[in-house]
């Protein structure tokens, strides 16, 4: 997730640092309750596997500019659903870094911004998640619904974010507004496939329940709450 270079400039960029390092610091305090609970080294596993995977999915699956950022599959909801919130958070953060320092350093000075586009809509899923998925249920055993309807909150979360980054740096013009239009439209084909992604997914670490390492997925993924 890439806001275009220049969209946001000067000292309203101090705005994006803010909302970076207040993410941060909601991933930070996710991070110590899931090292609280399952222990470091499976904290820094999962981690190190949401990273890898963040960044295979930003370098090669298909992206595409469109209007005033980029089209991704970035497959928030399925790193949510496998690893927990605490190591999907730091991976997408870690990952997107990593990215910027080797292939993209011109979209380093736009870090804060997208780091808030990723994950604050991985934090508001976590919350949907509570209400919509009973204790009693394995993640492995979601409907197609319940997918959709975490798959569609973080979608629609970042487009917003996406939409206040244009509108908070370039303003209501009408090419600003259209470029946003644009993007947001795009973003119907992800909502369509990521939510069929997550029941593949899900439906592949179901049938291997008991294989899976301990401490490698989310403990939510095979047990109930």
């Amino acid at each position: 997730m890439h806001i275009e270079p220049g969209l946001v400039t000067g000292a309203k960029l101090v705005l994006s640092y803010a909302t970076g390092i207040a993410a941060g610091g909601v991933a930070l305090k996710l991070a110590v309750e899931t090292v609280r609970e399952q222990g470091i080294g499976s904290f820094a596993a999962r981690t190190l596997a949401t990273t890898t995977l963040v960044f295979v999915f930003f370098e090669i699956l298909p992206h595409f500019p469109v209007g005033v950022s980029e089209v991704h599959f970035i497959l928030g909801s399925t790193l949510f659903l496998l690893f927990g919130a605490a190591p999907a958070a730091f991976g997408l953060a870690f990952g997107l870094l990593l990215q910027g320092m080797l292939f993209e350093p011109v979209d380093l000075p736009q870090y804060g911004m997208n780091v808030t586009t990723l994950l604050v809509p991985l934090f508001a899923i976590q919350a949907i998640a509570t209400r919509i998925i009973p204790r009693n249920t394995a993640y492995v055993d979601l409907k197609y619904g319940q997918a959709l309807a975490l798959s569609t909150t973080y979608q629609a979360g970042v487009v917003a974010w996406v939409a206040f980054w244009a509108l908070y740096g370039s303003g209501f013009a009408m090419t600003n507004l259209a470029s946003i239009a644009t993007f947001a439209a795009s973003y119907a084909l992800v909502i369509v496939i990521e939510p069929l992604a997550d029941l593949a997914v899900l439906a592949l670490a179901k049938s291997v329940r008991g294989v899976t390492a301990p401490g490698l997925v989310t403990p939510r993924l095979h047990n109930a709450a």
